[in-house]
């Protein structure tokens, strides 16, 4: 019986092919609209976690200023190199510190000119920030205590000045100093700022504040922590020695902040997912006009084979078999509209993933879930239509005309 039930209802689609796929289109644009919504939402967060994960692992940033952004240092005293010497030496959970300082300005190598971001630290801060050294070397000790002129550039940099060249040993100018590139660092790509991180020099901290800056003022302070240590205690530690090094009093606010940057990752992450789950939704309704669209189209077919319902039921059909048929038949068009969408949705979604730059995250369990809730769409819009039809005086359904 559920056999040839199923086979009366796809005879009956394909009878009005037409008709039948402008039925299912609400529910092939619903379903395809959540997935491709649900998909590059995941896409989004994934690449938001890996541009932040990008900053550093377990990283603490520390700059001057009771706020962060532009302006809110509000003149607060910068830090200085003892500083990320003495949280190395005496907080616990702590990988390394990295001081940092930051410029700008102009390098020049073989007639070729490009303005970057230059800064001066030390190899700590390769580490801090999860950076590697595709060719070349890191500064050595000498070169560090010293101040000499050396540099490690970006893959931006790098593509920009020497092209295709290798620039390890090679001389480039750093605004108005000569420095011999020693490295290359590895790519990294787009920050969680939408910065280039490869856009970027990197000169020993005694040498920016010498021949860039003129002072020995320290920016920002990378604070890298081991791993299964406790952030809040050591951000607690660290607040405390700053505050005693800072000499702030008891009734003193710090003049300084700490961003975590994984509890950053997981503000933006979740801000993100929100989105996703607005835009699902809001795709959701889509869904909910198909099926008012297949309940239409269902009542319609009801009224246009009245005789055939009467002839059914006068000849001994039971009334569930015909609601069963036409209720089958409404779930079929669901189901196919739910297929149709997720193979559109599909396509859609490597197409649009790569168009943004996000990655392409294959969900099962919304595009089974998304096939099951058009499933349902079909069962419950249905059953009105196919009841009615099941209802029908036989007498009154062969008179019909």
């Amino acid at each position: 019986m559920w056999l040839n039930t199923l086979l009366l209802a796809l005879r009956s689609i394909r009878r009005n092919l037409m008709r039948s796929f402008l039925t299912i289109l609400g529910i092939v644009i619903g379903v395809s609209a959540v997935i491709t919504m649900v998909t590059l939402g995941n896409g989004a967060t994934m690449a938001v976690q890996n541009q932040i994960s990008g900053l550093g692992t377990n990283l603490l940033q520390v700059r001057p200023g009771q706020r962060m952004g532009p302006g809110g240092g509000g003149g607060a005293p910068a830090f200085k190199e003892s500083d990320a010497q003495a949280i190395a030496q005496q907080i616990g959970g702590v990988l390394a510190v990295a001081p940092e300082a930051r410029s700008s300005g102009t390098v020049v190598a073989g007639g070729r000119n490009w303005s970057t971001s230059i800064i001066g630290s030390t190899n700590t801060w390769l580490q801090t920030g999860n950076w590697t050294v595709r060719t070349g070397r890191e500064f050595t000790t000498d070169e560090l205590r010293a101040g000499a002129a050396v540099c490690l550039i970006g893959e931006t940099v790098r593509r920009e000045l020497f092209g295709t060249q290798d620039p390890v040993g090679a001389q480039m100018r750093v605004r108005a100093f000569s420095c011999e590139v020693v490295g290359v660092l590895g790519a990294k790509g787009q920050g969680a700022f939408g910065n280039d991180q490869d856009d970027t020099v990197l000169i020993p901290l005694n040498t920016l504040h010498r021949r860039v800056t003129g002072n020995t003022r320290v920016n920002t302070l990378l604070v890298s922590m081991q791993d299964g240590s406790d952030p809040e205690r050591v951000k607690a530690s660290l607040t405390e020695l700053l505050r005693e090094r800072r000499k702030l009093a008891q009734a003193d606010e710090n003049n300084f902040n700490v961003l975590d940057t994984k509890q950053l990752a997981d503000t933006l992450s979740g801000t993100t997912k929100v989105m996703t789950m607005l835009l699902g939704a809001v795709a959701a309704v889509s869904l909910l006009v198909g099926g008012i669209g297949i309940m239409n189209i269902m009542l319609v077919s009801v009224t246009e084979r009245t005789r055939e319902i009467g002839l059914r039921l006068a000849i001994g059909a039971l009334e569930r078999e015909v609601l069963l048929q036409f209720l089958i038949e409404a779930v079929v068009l669901a189901a196919l509209g739910g297929l149709i969408g997720i193979v559109l949705a599909t396509g859609a979604s490597v197409v649009l993933a790569g168009v943004m730059d996000v990655p392409y995250l294959f969900s099962p369990g919304v595009n089974v879930l998304s096939f099951v809730f058009s499933a349902g769409i079909g069962v419950v819009f249905g059953y009105f239509p196919a009841r009615r039809a099941a209802r029908m005086d036989p007498i009154d359904a062969l008179r019909h005309e």
